[in-house]
């Protein structure tokens, strides 16, 4: 007899965490892995004496299924996804429903949507954000795909997630690749973030010389401002942690060389695609691929002389000056990743909520932050929020950070220190605010050298022209 309420494949860790924090919420869990020991593993293991049944076959998981059948996919992103897939079509009957709870790029999941409705099935691509901790403890989670699968998994999916104020926070984002879409968006967020975090520390630890119990304190406090988030929470206590073998801190230990799994250059590459300035999370992007450069930076720091200056002002204000410019920049990251999901929307007719999908980043996720409570007030105010920055929080924000934003890209600058993301949110800010760019240049010289045609400013939009510059 059927006795699962949902099944689960792939027993890495994000799969063993999601099936244990099913079962604590009262689900039964069928499970099946393709490394068959695994399965027996897990139930002589973690989940012994939960209601969680080991299967060593596709089939006997299908058949363990009360219908209609819920499978979640916890598999590789790219081509093992579509080969599960197809061995999962030939087993499944009419509204049974797969689930893609990996980080698959939207257009494939779009694909799949389509060939597996095709069949008479029902698909739903979703993100989960929380990592480890979050998918045992409660995740944010983005459903996106067939609207009609939405009612038979949201009591799981809502169970499961993390909660803020008692509110879940899971919700049905929009049709087809809507759900990948956004945990892509959130993911383009954090590497901005993790980014601008970084470059506030190196400010702190090259112009002031900051040790790391001095940095740990410093990010405790900014943890009780507007930062309040789980990033600068996580990160005073790295500052504090030690290297049990030699004593040293450890973050003085790691290797400044950070890698990245690929949906942060989606991220750039789709903006790209819709034409929306992402300038600050590509910077993060790149920011990466500089660090990975390590041995030709290392060699050309012997090569290459910058500024021998010192920084000697006062150092208490500099330090919120610091503070106020990671806010101001945070704010031009995540309207630059609202603008991006506006524009996506336009674009393929998903009819996204940005105040809604704000609430489900409040928890579970990895940029859960106070903030973001901010994001879904200005969208309850003004549905059709052209921009963050023209919210009057926002804007307000912004305004009172400026100063101490501008001084810390010049002491940057005239110290020597990197500070990429820092300096492409405030161009960001600077070229949103300016009326007048540099672009009818652009025009002309497109004209010039192949008569691309340009608008007047003395006509109607929408009128091109071109002119015989010679």
């Amino acid at each position: 007899m059927p006795q699962a309420d949902i099944g689960l494949i792939g027993l890495a860790v994000m799969g063993e965490n999601l099936v244990l924090n099913m079962a604590n919420h009262g689900h039964t869990v069928a499970v099946f892995n393709r490394t068959v020991s695994k399965v027996d593993d897990f139930l002589a293991g973690r989940a012994k004496g939960k209601s969680i049944i080991g299967k060593h076959s596709l089939q006997e998981m299908v058949a363990s299924l009360k219908k209609p059948r819920r499978i979640l996919m916890m598999v590789k992103a790219g081509p093992a996804v579509d080969d599960l897939i197809g061995q999962m079509i030939p087993l499944l009957e009419t509204g049974d429903m797969l689930i893609d709870g990996g980080n698959s790029y939207f257009p494939d999941t779009e694909r799949r949507m389509k060939e597996v409705e095709a069949k008479g099935l029902l698909y739903i691509g979703t993100g989960v954000s929380g990592g480890e901790e979050g998918a045992l403890k409660g995740p944010s989670i983005m459903p996106g795909g067939s609207p009609a699968a939405w009612p038979h998994v949201k009591p799981i999916f809502q169970d499961i997630s993390a909660k803020i104020d008692g509110v879940p926070c899971c919700d049905w984002v929009g049709p087809r690749g809507a759900g990948h879409f956004v945990k892509m968006v959130h993911n383009g967020i954090e590497y901005g973030d993790m980014q601008l975090i970084g470059e506030a520390y190196a400010l702190l630890k090259n112009a002031l010389s900051l040790q790391p119990p001095e940095l740990a304190d410093v990010f405790s406090k900014w943890n009780a401002t507007e930062l309040d988030s789980y990033l600068i929470e996580i990160t005073s206590k790295i500052f504090t942690t030690k290297d049990p073998q030699t004593g040293n801190y450890l973050v003085d230990m790691i290797l400044d060389a950070a890698g990245q799994k690929g949906t942060g250059k989606w991220t750039s590459q789709v903006a790209l695609d819709l034409g929306v300035p992402l300038t600050l999370i590509t910077e993060a992007v790149f920011a990466r691929s500089m660090s990975a450069m390590k041995d030709q930076r290392v060699a050309a720091s012997q090569a290459l002389k910058g500024p021998r200056a010192k920084f000697n002002g006062d150092r208490e204000k500099f330090t919120e000056d610091i503070r106020q410019a990671l806010y101001a920049s945070k704010i031009c990251s995540y309207a630059q990743g609202f603008a991006m999901m506006q524009a996506a929307d336009a674009e393929y007719q998903w009819n996204l909520k940005p105040g809604n999908i704000a609430l489900l980043w409040r928890g579970g996720c990895i940029i859960r932050a106070q903030f973001l409570n901010r994001i879904q007030e200005a969208y309850n105010r003004k549905p059709a929020l052209a921009n963050l920055l023209l919210d009057p929080y926002f804007k307000k924000a912004v305004s009172k950070a400026q100063s101490s934003w501008r001084r810390v890209l010049r002491a940057a600058v005239k110290l020597g220190i990197p500070a990429p993301t820092f300096g492409a949110a405030l161009a960001y800010y600077d070229s949103y605010r300016c009326a007048q760019l540099p672009a009818n240049l652009l025009q002309a010289q497109r004209d010039f050298f192949g008569a691309h045609t340009f608008e007047r400013t003395d006509r109607p939009r929408g009128q091109f022209v071109h002119v015989e510059w010679r």
